[in-house]
């Protein structure tokens, strides 16, 4: 099974053309990888939040169209143990997205790495792709192994660039999905701006209930 890269690499500033190293090395970013990452964890914890023992048809075709949006080309090949394994390793990147600071995110990279990646590797997927690294034992390593590795090496990497955590679980009280962070600016606290925009909706009607009316006003003042 043919992968997409999971390299270091880092997106070109200019208009890549077609085709070119550039634009395929800007396809499979690190960014580009983290993220895919997060989106992995999020419908696979998806999957398990329904409590379903077994994949479904549905959370089949979810991980499926999440594959495909970052890259994977058909025939995708995933069977039920396929799908069992990567969500126990979502379960395991998900710790590293809620990891209070960049020492905990940074222990518990370590960990993943030292337990389930291979050495690091150079592959070209037999002249397919530009050279590029991967942390997986071969190019046909099983679903949940390239989902760890190619996770692992992302997110280190972004923990290294930017001495900060790669991510974090979303702040609002109805969503548990997880988020790759900026490089720079204000913490970010959720996942989407839907979340952001349904908390703060949310706080402004609270904040609306305690504050006493009028007609209140004036008995008290009576």
């Amino acid at each position: 099974m043919n992968r997409p890269n999971d390299a270091a690499a880092t997106p070109s500033t200019s208009e890549p053309q077609r085709g070119s190293t550039n634009e395929w090395s800007t396809r499979h970013s690190v960014l580009r990888s983290a993220r895919r990452a997060a989106a992995l964890v999020n419908v696979l914890g998806a999957e398990d939040d329904d409590g379903a023992a077994e994949p479904t048809a549905d959370s089949l075709a979810a991980l499926a169209a999440v594959l495909r949006e970052y890259g994977e080309t058909d025939p995708l090949d995933l069977s039920d143990a396929d799908v069992t394994d990567m969500r126990a390793v979502a379960a395991h990147l998900r710790e590293v997205f809620a990891a209070p600071d960049v020492d905990a995110a940074a222990t518990r990279l370590n960990r993943l790495l030292a337990e389930g990646c291979g050495p690091v590797r150079l592959t070209a997927h037999g002249g397919g792709s530009p050279w590029h690294i991967h942390l997986d034992s071969a190019d046909t390593a099983p679903w949940a192994e390239w989902f760890l590795a190619s996770s692992c090496m992302a997110l280190a990497v972004l923990v290294w660039d930017r001495q900060r955590p790669p991510g974090g679980v979303c702040a609002s009280t109805r969503c548990a999905d997880v988020y790759v962070t900026g490089g720079s600016g204000a913490e970010r606290r959720y996942c989407s701006p839907r979340c952001a925009t349904r908390e703060r909706v949310a706080d402004h009607r609270r904040a609306k209930e305690r504050r006493p009316s009028r007609r209140d006003q004036g008995a008290r003042g009576a």
